[in-house]
């Protein structure tokens, strides 16, 4: 799943990585956003995705469900981040995944206004304060942090 897909440019990318098996949600709160991803979808001719309308507070997406989500700078725009995490949680399967991006607070050289970066520390506490843990870390992008979270008591 992507959250926060907007016009679909990860979508695309995932669909292509799934193959025609697998499946892509890509959810967004803006009806606007979802009515471009149509569009995006059906000019690149993409059977294995589906959007989905999301909420503030809500994926949209069924309970366990979800293998992987990925949300690429996105989780510090929550208006509801504790409602969101409920959401997502519900939304993964037991042994699922979920994969956050979110540009470097830590390095001054990234430039990004400040309330659009993370620091691990601070995405540790909020997500692991409501049941998620982080798993790792991975340092190969130069601006952004991916840092992969899974279930209290799910499967590593």
């Amino acid at each position: 799943a992507d959250i926060g897909a907007g016009v679909g440019y990860y979508s695309l990318k995932l669909a292509a990585e799934v193959g025609p098996t697998g499946k892509v949600y890509a959810t967004d709160i803006q009806p606007g956003m979802i009515e471009r991803l149509r569009a995006n979808i059906a000019k690149a001719g993409v059977k294995n995705i589906e959007p989905v309308q999301s909420s503030e507070s809500s994926t949209g997406l069924a309970g366990s469900s979800i293998d992987l989500m990925i949300l690429v700078d996105v989780y510090h725009e929550f208006s509801q981040p504790r409602a969101m995490i409920e959401a997502l949680k519900r939304a993964l399967k037991p042994d699922g995944q979920l994969l956050l991006f979110e540009f470097r607070k830590e390095d001054p050289k990234v430039p990004i206004r400040e309330e659009h970066k993370m620091s691990v520390a601070e995405a540790k506490a909020e997500l692991e304060a409501d049941g998620l843990v982080l798993d790792k870390v991975l340092h190969d992008l130069p601006w952004q942090h991916m840092m992969f979270f899974r279930k209290s008591g799910g499967a590593r």
